[in-house]
């Protein structure tokens, strides 16, 4: 039942330098019924070294291996369950000998014939040197590179899978790029800006203090319109009414587009993306959804789905390190079903060829995955999710302080630090120690953010960096949830953090000459409590305050679409 057309077209002898090898190649590519070293002819033949019987047995293994590549590059999705890592290996290695570097009579005489000096280096990237794509199209067929071509097409495929199955309905094609995070956003706003008229070069943005989106809009030679949070309880939500004011006070025909996020920091939540999506629809500008984390969480998945069926949403950006665990250096550009020209633009805008390195490692961990990995992947970290809210609630409570109530962020937790940052007063700096000693202890991820921190990015001054908000009133630590993370890792911090609110009090007590203990405060004991993710001593998120109206009511997850209030967070 092999109906669908081939992933890589079979040019002819003369399209291609390579001549009758090219060819072979790409058919073999376009055969769903992998050819292996062991042909019927070299297994008869094997018989008369080792017994038929235990051929025949051998035989049947590689038919077995054999079948799974069949099924993959006939359903081309997920596996339903992850290969082994020989079957993996054994592919990635077929697949390296489709490329014309390793041909076994190739002759290259061209500026660029995947020269490899090491041969370590070599090995590391399975001899897969000719990168992928071509100048006019990062995801059109290398003609020197069948087989990193067809493990390039793969990869799109087995990911759109992924984030289909983690909750992005409707969703269109998804191109992986070699970038990471903030360089695909600055690409996508590069490919956002050539469809609209030449006077839009602004960009609305809902703050979140992170450099990296700031530099995004920069690099891509837009200026930022910074559209402050709303402060609801505990919980920075979007101003809605805000982005209107800010793009028709510039004027829709000189806006690029409204960039919004989901996965952050807490106490922010994910942006009222629904509301965004239709004000854009409505206004006439662009949508661009930094989506950097947010595969891994249900909730956030749902949001944007509706946003693309109800309003527009141009681009959605996310991380293939932070969603798929895999090295930095990756990203994923996908759009509703709808609306893809914005991503078939990056597609064809990206310049030159790319390296097949970021693309091969999401190969490699989606295909030893399946669905029965990802799936459990997505289930167990809701379940430390749940778990890490409970240690932390027992902390906060052991040591008078409290969570920070975000329900519209799935993935981060805060913890308040007003009672030891009022116990410590300037000492040692101040509370933003405490990530310093965190830190050194080798807890890493964490943050601690204490009001009056002032940082300027790109020309922009922003009060309250760190907390995405000019007067946030309280100091607090943050932890993510985030994929991978294990209970282990969470008692572990736990231990760490218990070690440290006590040092810290100790390190108070003698900068005020008391002894520890005489002024009251308990500090808990180890292992009773444990809590959210802290920090270091620089927050890892920046962004700025452009004074806007502010007036809407944002929704959280827990709330229908026919409450009768704005469609924010679903």
């Amino acid at each position: 039942a092999v109906s669908a057309p081939p992933l890589l077209s079979s040019p002819t002898c003369e399209s291609h330098p390579s001549g009758r090898r090219h060819v072979a190649a790409c058919h073999l590519l376009a055969d769903p019924a992998w050819k292996e070293m062991f042909s019927p002819e070299a297994l008869s033949l094997a018989e008369g070294l080792v017994s038929s019987n235990y051929v025949a047995q051998g035989s049947q293994a590689l038919n077995r291996r054999s079948k799974l590549l069949t099924s993959l590059l006939s359903e081309r999705r997920l596996p339903a369950k992850g290969w082994d890592d020989a079957s993996i290996e054994a592919f990635i290695a077929e697949a390296s000998m489709m490329d014309s570097n390793n041909f076994l009579d190739n002759v290259g005489v061209g500026e660029r014939e995947a020269r490899v000096y090491s041969p370590l280096v070599s090995r590391r990237h399975w001899g897969l040197a000719h990168g992928i794509g071509r100048s006019g199209d990062v995801a059109a067929e290398q003609p020197k590179a069948a087989g990193s071509s067809l493990l390039n097409k793969l990869t799109n495929l087995l990911v759109a899978d992924a984030m289909k199955l983690a909750g992005l309905a409707d969703m269109g094609p998804a191109l992986v790029l070699p970038l990471a995070t903030g360089m695909t956003l600055t690409i996508t706003l590069l490919a956002m800006k050539a469809q609209r008229p030449q006077t839009a070069t602004k960009v609305v943005w809902c703050r979140l203090d992170q450099k990296t989106c700031v530099k995004a809009v920069l690099a891509a030679g837009l200026e930022l319109l910074v559209v402050p949070m709303r402060l609801v309880g505990d919980q920075l939500e979007t101003d809605v009414a805000g982005v209107e004011a800010a793009v028709t006070g510039a004027g829709a025909e000189n806006v690029c587009c409204v960039v919004t996020s989901t996965s952050c920091f807490a106490p922010r939540a994910c942006d009222a993306v629904v509301d965004i999506a239709k004000l854009c629809q409505r206004l006439g500008v662009g949508h661009v959804i930094n989506n950097a984390y947010g595969v891994q969480a249900a909730p956030l998945c749902r949001a944007i789905s509706q946003a693309w069926r109800r309003g527009r949403v141009d681009a959605v950006v996310a991380s293939t390190d932070k969603n798929f665990m895999v090295p930095v250096g990756g990203a994923v550009v996908t759009s509703g079903e709808g609306n893809t020209a914005v991503v078939d633009a990056v597609r064809r805008g990206y310049p030159g060829r790319a390296s097949i390195s970021p693309i091969l490692d999401l190969l490699i961990t989606l295909l030893s995955m399946g669905v029965e990995g990802w799936r459990r992947a997505l289930t167990d970290r809701e379940d430390v999710y749940q778990y890490m809210r409970e240690r932390l609630h027992a902390m906060a409570g052991a040591n008078g302080e409290r969570l920070l109530e975000t329900p519209g962020n799935p993935i981060s937790i805060g913890m308040s630090l007003a009672g030891l940052a009022a116990e410590g007063g300037g000492v040692g700096g101040g509370i933003s120690f405490l990530g310093s000693m965190l830190f050194s202890r080798c807890v890493s991820g964490t943050r601690v953010v204490a009001p009056g921190n002032r940082q300027e990015v790109g020309g922009i001054v922003f009060d309250g960096f760190g907390a995405s908000y000019d007067e946030f009133p309280v100091a607090y630590l943050t932890a993510a949830a985030a994929l991978g993370t294990t209970r282990e890792d969470v008692d572990r911090f736990c231990t760490q953090l218990t070690k440290c609110f006590k040092e810290y009090r100790k390190k108070v007590a003698k900068a005020n000459k008391v002894e520890p203990g005489m002024d009251g405060s308990g500090g808990v004991e180890e292992g009773e409590t444990a809590g959210a993710e802290g920090a270091g001593t620089s927050p890892a998120h920046q962004l700025g305050a452009m004074s806007l109206s502010s007036s809407s009511t944002p929704v959280h997850f827990s709330q229908k679409v026919d409450s009768g209030v704005p469609e924010g967070i679903l």
